[in-house]
């Protein structure tokens, strides 16, 4: 049995939101949602939105899980088709596509490896077949491995890292761009690794940087076509990257303890999703080439 925490009222989101984590760890990466314990709060009170997306369609990578899964549903929320692009999870894809139409949402599922660039071009097809338009592209996989040294780390790690973590957002960028229309949004998931380091997560940190990098230089870029780009760049989020990650010790204190962060928790993905709302809605207008930062008080 699924055990879901996805939609929650405000007493037990308090109740479960300051807690540790049991120990646990997945073998592999990026790791599956319906394997952890706690489940992430995905949405936790199942209110329908402002509607303030009303009408556009939303291609999500990684939205299977996670933040991903937390921007599907607030999306979905908010008015907007929601595209789902994954790689393998396919019980989490699915669970996720169950819980939007559920509320009266529409959501498409796209698998495949978007390191890829005709994965890529399959999913923005796949969108403009099933809704007719892209009007937000959320860029928002990535794997991460911890080494103690950069001498640790292999080629085929490296190359994996950054195929995953920039070369999929370049890929999607460029399938999803011709489609796209003035008044098109671009947003891509960053980490606080990419200002504060990682000491222990030097290919990943390097790759949160050049996807800064990114955004910063396709916003100018696309400015005068009407199409923003800006990025998200949370700290320690409680998904499934991080029992895929880190081991079962480490899992246990993630996000608290004296390397924690100065709120002392992990974010549950619910509290990360609300800033890719805003910079998918018109409230944000005026911003382009800039970073969200919420990461529970880690100044950057």
């Amino acid at each position: 049995m699924y055990p879901v925490y996805d939609y929650m009222g405000s007493k037990e989101v308090c109740e479960i939101v300051h807690k540790t984590f049991p120990p646990q760890h997945q073998e592999s990466q990026p790791g599956f949602e319906y394997l952890m314990s706690p489940p992430p709060i995905s949405a936790p009170f199942g209110e329908r939105g402002c509607r303030r997306l009303e009408g556009r369609t939303a291609v999500i990578t990684g939205g299977d899980s996670g933040i991903g899964r937390a921007v599907a549903y607030a999306y979905a929320a908010e008015g907007a088709r929601v595209l789902i692009a994954y790689l393998d999870e396919h019980q989490d894809a699915q669970r996720t596509k169950q819980l939007i139409e559920e509320t009266g949402g529409q959501c498409e599922l796209a698998a495949g490896d978007l390191g890829r660039p005709e994965v890529a071009a399959m999913v923005a097809e796949t969108a403009m077949e099933r809704f007719g338009s892209i009007d937000i592209l959320v860029n928002n996989i990535a794997v991460q491995f911890l080494k103690n040294s950069i001498l640790e780390i292999s080629k085929q790690q490296l190359e994996l890292t950054f195929r995953t973590n920039v070369f999929s957002y370049f890929y999607m960028i460029q399938a999803a761009l011709p489609k796209m229309k003035s008044g098109g949004v671009i947003i891509n998931t960053a980490s606080v690794t990419a200002f504060t380091g990682g000491p222990r997560l030097l290919d990943y940190s390097a790759s949160k940087g050049a996807v800064v990098s990114l955004t910063r230089s396709l916003a100018l870029s696309l400015v005068k076509q009407g199409i923003r780009v800006n990025a998200v760049a949370p700290g320690p989020v409680w998904t499934p990257l991080i029992p895929a990650s880190y081991s079962a010790e480490e899992v246990e204190t993630f996000g608290s303890g004296t390397s924690g962060v100065p709120m002392g928790r992990a974010a549950q993905p619910f509290e990360i999703a609300a800033s890719y709302v805003f910079l998918a809605s018109d409230e944000s207008r005026y911003m382009t080439g800039q970073i969200l930062h919420p990461n529970g008080g880690e100044i950057v």
